[in-house]
């Protein structure tokens, strides 16, 4: 229901300031969708079959769920390592180059995101990795316990931990890095945190935001990530249940954070939501009259 109802409100707000939305802030709505698919494609199922106490459906359900899953976790991890790397290169230019950065190049960025992600979800499919149920029974997802006998499933593991995990994961803390250094070096040019510009201020709120956005799904995903680690070279019989169930709803917490992070430190969302009205369901104003243009710096993303 977060998910669900925090997501939409992202995507309804991006809706009512499409012509204000800057370009890096389009990467924001891809993660919304990339939310909000996972909770509208995924866990109706999961939750019928928690309520079963087994898997509803067969085979066909459960390549579905994992394929699903594999998609969604892939397109987010991907775009909150594309937001880092636009953080990185709009820090480090100048106002001019920053402006490089058009609507255009980041949609060919999400686009290549999509691409990426379906293409590692359907492997498994053409016989390069497998899916299969979690320990836990009630959810599917990659077969982690067929790896530690199979070449095949372990090469496909490997190479996925590799290019879809640790990759990203490292590009994502050395561009957060890299953004602290410069904004560190930059505050020690300026004694008086007085004369620090608003734009800097602003600059260091927006990169706090990123971070933490970071931080959340990151977070969510390693006691999963280490319990299907274990999986993979030991017995999934040595884990309890409930040791496997955990870390797979903590992760699956992770599209449910965003919104409040937005709320939190975004004045443009917060405005946006107070104009979303709850009567029987959510009602937005999409036609509103007030079109004046706003400052550029307190955009939700600014460029």
């Amino acid at each position: 229901i977060l998910t669900i109802l925090g997501n939409s409100a992202v995507l309804a707000t991006a809706v009512k300031r499409s012509s204000l939305l800057k370009s890096p802030e389009l990467l924001t709505v891809n993660l919304a969708v990339a939310d909000i698919g996972m909770a509208i494609s995924m866990y109706p199922l999961a939750i019928a079959s928690a309520w079963n106490h087994a898997w509803l459906g067969g085979d066909a359900s459960c390549i579905y769920y994992a394929l699903m899953g594999f998609l969604f976790g892939v397109c987010s991890m991907m775009t909150l390592c594309a937001m880092a790397v636009i953080r990185f290169l709009v820090t480090n230019s100048s106002k001019s180059n920053s402006n490089k950065i058009t609507k255009n190049t980041v949609r060919v960025l999400i686009t290549f995101i999509w691409l990426y992600s379906l293409f590692w979800a359907i492997l498994p499919l053409v016989g390069w990795g497998y899916y299969g149920p979690e320990p836990f029974g009630i959810s599917c997802t990659i077969a982690w316990s067929k790896f530690h006998n199979s070449s095949n499933g372990f090469s496909f593991i490997l190479s996925m931990f590799l290019l879809c995990t640790v990759l990203p994961a490292l590009t994502i803390v050395a561009c957060y890095l890299g953004i602290a250094w410069k904004v560190h070096k930059a505050y020690q040019e300026i004694q008086n945190i007085d004369r620090i510009p608003n734009a800097a201020k602003l600059e260091k709120k927006l990169t706090l935001m990123a971070v933490l956005i970071s931080v959340g799904f990151l977070s969510s995903w390693t006691p999963y990530a280490a319990a299907s680690f274990w999986s993979i070279f030991n017995s999934s019989d040595s884990l309890q249940p409930i040791v496997t169930l955990l870390p797979c709803l903590f992760a699956k917490s992770s599209t449910a954070y965003n919104p409040f992070i937005y709320y939190i430190f975004s004045k443009t969302f917060r405005r946006e939501i107070k104009q979303l009205q709850c009567c029987c369901g959510w009602q937005v104003h999409f036609f509103s009259t007030d079109n004046s243009a706003e400052n550029p710096v307190s955009m939700m993303w600014s460029g």
